[in-house]
């Protein structure tokens, strides 16, 4: 399955008891359609997200950055501290793809390394 948002906050390098590191982020998905009398409704879906592969990549993951996932979806549910019941998405990410976003000009340069030629500096994102 494929996503296209913006993350909602920096992504964060956690370790696990087994001493693997997981990047975890939020990312935010907006949809819109018409419902019958006619009115646009815009719906937007959180996903909690993590990658297993490398956690360098956390650097580049940055508040408000678009990004495209590639992966799998899972839920989950749990009981709030209020004890009202709760539910969420997880997005089990395997390739992960840099549209541009907040940070434009460190996201270019991370990307295509060093920033040597001239005309890497007019990339458009």
């Amino acid at each position: 399955m494929n996503i296209t948002g913006r993350l909602t906050r920096d992504a964060e390098v956690r370790t696990t008891s087994q001493d693997k590191q997981v990047v975890n982020f939020s990312v935010a998905t907006n949809d819109s359609y018409r419902n019958k009398q006619g009115e646009r409704i815009e719906q937007t879906t959180y996903f909690d997200c993590s990658y297993w592969i490398t956690p360098n990549l956390a650097k580049l993951l940055k508040k408000g950055t678009l990004v495209e996932l590639s992966g799998r979806v899972s839920t989950r549910a749990w009981t709030g501290n209020d004890g009202e019941p709760r539910a969420g998405l997880n997005f089990h990410t395997s390739q992960i793809k840099l549209h541009g976003g907040g940070k434009k000009s460190e996201t270019a340069q991370a990307t295509t390394g060093t920033n040597d030629n001239k005309a890497e500096d007019d990339l458009p994102f």
